[in-house]
């Protein structure tokens, strides 16, 4: 006879019982939650751009999710690779825009002004850009604008 056990309330971690084979490299998680990733994103998108066009066209190919493990875990290291650059020369104004990010219900228009920092550093210390795909030629950034029209609160 079997025992409903709830999930929430194990005291283990959840452990794949299939491993993956051994022609797939194995590749850490990056281990942050969604605030950090989403103000590194525009960085991760330009720093790993070669990678992430690589798993797009592989994903176009074949939308069988093991076709494209390896290009996968390509990402992912590139990734990892970033976020650990920033948090080595831009700890501080990483911290600040990340908390702030999770502290506003991840909206960044109330994030602009660690985001500045943030940016300031990523081009100085690590040459980044940052551009945002789509946006037009003509208009400013929204990042770089200096009295946006939303704000905290709204009149």
């Amino acid at each position: 006879m079997s025992t409903f056990h709830d999930g929430s309330t194990s005291t283990h971690p959840y452990k794949e019982p299939s491993p993956l084979p051994s022609s797939i490299p194995k590749v850490d998680e990056l281990g942050t939650t969604s605030a950090p990733l989403k103000s590194a994103a525009f960085f991760i998108g330009a720093y790993c751009k070669d990678y992430n066009e690589d798993f797009m066209l592989c994903k176009a190919e074949n939308r069988d999710p093991a076709h494209c493990l390896k290009e996968g875990r390509r990402v992912t290291r590139c990734a990892q690779d970033l976020i650990t650059k920033m948090r080595e020369n831009c700890l501080k104004q990483f911290d600040e825009h990340w908390s702030c990010l999770e502290a506003n219900n991840q909206e960044y228009y109330r994030c602009r002004k660690p985001e500045r920092t943030l940016n300031k550093c990523m081009f100085e210390k690590l040459g980044l850009t940052k551009t945002i795909p789509g946006s037009p030629p003509s208009q400013k950034p929204i990042h770089e604008v200096e009295k946006p029209v939303f704000t905290g609160v709204q009149k």
